[in-house]
């Protein structure tokens, strides 16, 4: 493989892509992310194959390798196939070489890549804008790391990027101020983004921008077009938001840092270290009557009767 070809593959693709993207037509939105989507990609391994000059390229790209006998008593470790790292591995093969990469904004990427492949609809470009925005950082940092400058590159291109990724901020400094007057009364869902449950944009803004009661957020997608009744809106915010948390918690086996309140029904209510208590609502379980535990909704009684689940079994018991 040659890393001179695999450079000038990397600025063409960026370059097509862009520039089908630049033709308004709907029939190129699929050429267009998926070729901006290779030339990242391709851009993303050139830069290994830079950090390690010495070594071969098809070594330093591989997918998988096996460990064999070396015939000296030592393992030697051979490629396994000619399949190279793609989004979903090129994020470790990074980390393994010491060198930094926004792998959130490639899984934004491949996530639209896919979505406009399995569900394409007239709202395309919006969504290709959104993907081009957001790897916009991703694409200047691994020219930085691979020693060159963007704007000599890729020319005309570069100041494209540069007006689509101020378009997109534009649009979503607007969605955000829908929600300035809203009296969130929560410091965790104030602060939670509102992404769509649909597609995942951040272009989600509230349909009235004048309502300041939480629970009347209702919002819609500008990016997909989809409406987003206040309820949902508020939970997936909440979820997107804890989502390292909620990993944690499943994995070490701790506290959930939210869960469904068990006076209004939502996913809700927040047991993080910075509150307590339902978002939505305002509800505060409080203490076990009987034990003085910390209620949650994983432990309160199915009746929300002041007690914990175990305090009222055996109570119940007792009667």
């Amino acid at each position: 493989m040659s890393t001179g070809s695999l450079f000038a593959n990397a600025v063409q693709s960026i370059q097509i892509g862009i520039e089908d993207y630049g033709k308004n037509d709907p029939r190129r939105a699929l050429s267009a992310v998926r070729n901006f989507y290779a030339g990242v990609l391709l851009l993303a391994k050139e830069v290994l194959v830079r950090s390690v000059p010495g070594a071969s390229p098809d070594d330093i790209l591989a997918d998988r390798y096996k460990p064999l006998p070396n015939g000296s008593g030592g393992v030697a470790f051979e490629r396994v196939s000619s399949k190279t790292i793609d989004f979903a591995t090129i994020g470790q093969r990074f980390r393994d070489f010491g060198l930094p990469i926004n792998q959130s904004a490639l899984n934004d990427l491949n996530r639209i890549r896919n979505d406009i492949e399995h569900l394409y609809t007239d709202q395309s470009r919006d969504a290709i804008r959104e993907a081009i925005a957001k790897a916009f950082p991703v694409v200047a940092d691994l020219f930085r790391l691979a020693g060159e400058q963007p704007h000599k590159i890729l020319g005309l291109t570069w100041q494209a990027m540069l007006d689509v990724r101020h378009v997109y901020e534009h649009e979503l400094r607007a969605c955000r101020a829908s929600f300035d007057k809203i009296d969130w009364v929560s410091p965790t869902l104030a602060k939670a983004p509102f992404v769509c449950p649909e597609c995942e944009s951040h272009l989600v803004a509230q349909k009235d921008p004048e309502n300041t009661d939480r629970q009347s957020v209702d919002c819609k997608c500008h990016a997909c077009g989809a409406d987003i009744p206040a309820e949902k809106a508020a939970t997936h915010a909440l979820a997107t938001l804890l989502e390292s948390e909620t990993y944690l918690s499943y994995t070490d086996g701790g506290e959930q840092p939210i869960g469904i309140c068990p006076e209004c029904g939502i996913e809700t209510y927040l047991t993080t270290e910075e509150e307590v208590g339902c978002a939505w609502c305002e509800c505060v379980l409080g203490t076990c009557g009987r034990c003085s535990v910390d209620l949650t909704p994983d432990n309160v009684s199915d009746g929300n009767s002041g007690l914990c689940g175990y305090c009222e079994n055996l109570l119940s018991k007792d009667d």
